[in-house]
């Protein structure tokens, strides 16, 4: 379970406050959706949830089933069970994706204390996560994202996800760039990890999405902090009116 009590942060050195004494619980088995304009501090959440160290936490708690991450480096929070889905994935030139996918796996196996996948395995465990999202192989020979579509980015980053199976799986604005058969592909590999143990927080515009990972509260986040909460039906009525009333009442 992923619960933010009272989080207050500002840009690293010091010139704005994004987040305002925001308060958020995802349940574990949880699909939770966080619907906001822009500006509003949705990808802010994100990054600090992650650790990306543009930030400064000025108050409050980010607790993983209990433990306070915010001490913890990027990696150990990865280790921990967080994961985060990009808007923008980077391309990252000269690093093989089987490369980069095998060592991102094997870390993490190696920080539980568990033993690390020989070769055949780690192959065997990539392709069938692959071609359940129907990820070409000969792009698992490629550098990690280079030359992908929009589609294909996403498609890795829910591959990574599929892989290194985390507890809390945090996608930003996943649905951006994706055409109508990418969405489906992309969505349906996030529901296949839909799990007990397991809880998403889904940033996103539009309802589209949310026709396809469907989810079990909404969140509405405006000037930093959540403003309201509600069932499925929420995201429906912010496609029809917008944004306007929050940020008025905000």
């Amino acid at each position: 379970m992923l619960e933010i009590k009272n989080l207050h942060v500002a840009i690293e050195d010091g010139s704005k406050k994004i987040l305002n004494g925001l308060n958020l619980t995802v349940h574990n088995g949880e699909v939770a959706a966080i619907m906001g304009p822009n500006g509003s501090g949705k990808s802010t959440l994100s990054y600090v949830i992650a650790g990306k160290p543009d930030y400064e936490v000025l108050d409050g708690e980010i607790l993983l089933d209990g433990r306070n991450i915010l001490d913890l480096e990027p990696n150990e929070r990865a280790a921990a069970g967080i994961f985060l889905a990009f808007q923008y994935p980077i391309e990252i030139p000269g690093v093989a994706t089987m490369t980069f996918l095998k060592a991102a796996l094997n870390a993490q196996l190696k920080e539980k204390g568990q033993d690390v996948l020989t070769t055949p395995e780690f192959m065997r465990r990539t392709f069938a996560a692959a071609d359940k999202l129907e990820i070409n192989r000969d792009m698992l020979k490629r550098a990690l994202n280079v030359g992908f579509s929009g589609g294909e980015k996403k498609r890795m980053e829910i591959l990574q996800m599929a892989l290194l199976e985390p507890k809390i799986c945090i996608l930003d604005e996943t649905d951006s760039g994706l055409d109508i058969d990418a969405l489906r592909i992309v969505s349906e590999g996030v529901n296949a990890l839909r799990s007990p143990d397991r809880g998403f927080l889904v940033i996103t515009h539009y309802q589209r999405l949310l026709n396809h990972i469907v989810p079990d509260v909404v969140h509405v986040m405006n000037a930093g902090r959540i403003v309201k909460s509600g069932g499925k039906e929420l995201a429906l009525e912010l496609e029809a009116n917008g944004y306007r009333d929050y940020q008025t009442a905000a």
